[in-house]
């Protein structure tokens, strides 16, 4: 597997056009040492090397707004020469969140792939946002499919749809919630569970764990982390009233569904000790110490052994 990071930012990215926090002042008057970052986006690659051009596909994970300029900065993500196919394939959706859908408006010129995601995450877009619809003007229209819940790590997957060089997907519940635009018709008819999910991908005995948005209401998390050689984690707040001390919400972290980095209970004190996994903090808010390459938080999360995103970081498994 090739892991690319297109967008390694929360919502917003960064700098956020409209804050004027002391990182995204900072940034732009270059008085830090940080670089600037675009919204959560992650491309998966499972074919061999040695695959005909023709036939390289590609995963994304997530359909981030920032999706078309991250497409367009990414050659391997270009039309296939002498052809109108792009080698996106497949986009996999772990919520309904504006920040992991808006993308698909992107994706709406007559380009046949396949969406997978929750039930519930597709009622959503198809029941309540006609919008989404646009998306049918495809010969043959987009097609959706769903990912049945994980077992135990220690059980068979299911293969990855659209695959077909042997690669496996999971959806692994993380106990977040429907976002507010959510009706609350729709929203009392759909399991709670199905609201936001992790996806693990597994080829050749290597594993690819991926969770931009961990609520850490349940512990179903830390297994897989356990078994997974690469971990893409919730990197988005460092202490749980960071919006609310910069001024950005009257909510805390654990109230918007992410567990943050720090404090009692936090990800750094809750993350599996044995886990052998290389772990990557992803989805990393504007506000967020950590993108401060001199800050202690920096430095904090380093010594923890994680590795903080960005774009343009690849991986292979």
């Amino acid at each position: 597997m090739r892991i690319r990071v297109l967008g390694s930012a929360a919502g917003g990215g960064f700098p956020q056009w409209n804050c004027a926090c002391t990182n995204c002042s900072a940034l732009r008057d270059g008085t830090i040492k940080a670089h600037p970052r675009t919204q959560f986006q992650i491309a998966l690659a499972t074919f061999p090397p040695d695959t005909p051009p023709r036939h390289r596909s590609w995963s994304l994970i997530g359909a981030s707004p920032d999706l078309r300029s991250q497409v367009a900065a990414t050659p391997e993500l270009a039309p296939i020469a002498g052809s109108n196919d792009s080698p996106i394939s497949a986009v996999y959706l772990p919520s309904a969140d504006v920040d992991a859908v808006m993308g698909l408006l992107h994706l709406r010129e007559f380009q046949t792939f396949l969406l997978v995601a929750t039930e519930a995450v597709r009622s959503v877009l198809w029941q309540d946002n006609a919008i989404f619809r646009v998306l049918t003007r495809a010969n043959p229209p987009v097609a959706w499919t769903s990912l049945e819940f994980a077992g135990d790590p220690r059980t068979p997957a299911h293969h990855s749809p659209n695959d077909p060089y042997d690669t496996f997907c999971y959806a692994v519940p993380l106990g977040g919630e429907f976002p507010d635009y959510v009706s609350d018709r729709l929203r009392g008819e759909l399991p709670a569970e199905e609201a936001v999910v992790a996806f693990v991908f597994e080829q050749a005995g290597k594993r690819l764990f991926v969770a931009p948005s961990l609520s850490g209401r349940n512990s179903v998390w830390k297994r897989w982390v356990e078994s997974s050689d690469l971990i893409l984690i919730d990197g988005t707040f460092w202490s749980d009233d960071e919006l609310i001390q910069t001024g950005r919400s009257k909510k805390t972290a654990r109230e918007i569904s992410h567990l943050p980095l720090s404090g009692p209970g936090g990800l750094l004190g809750q993350y599996p000790k044995d886990a052998k996994g290389r772990k990557v903090l992803i989805h990393i808010n504007n506000t967020n110490p950590i993108l401060d390459e001199d800050s202690a938080e920096h430095h904090a999360v380093l010594d923890a052994g994680f590795e903080i995103a960005y774009d343009g970081m690849e991986f292979e498994l």
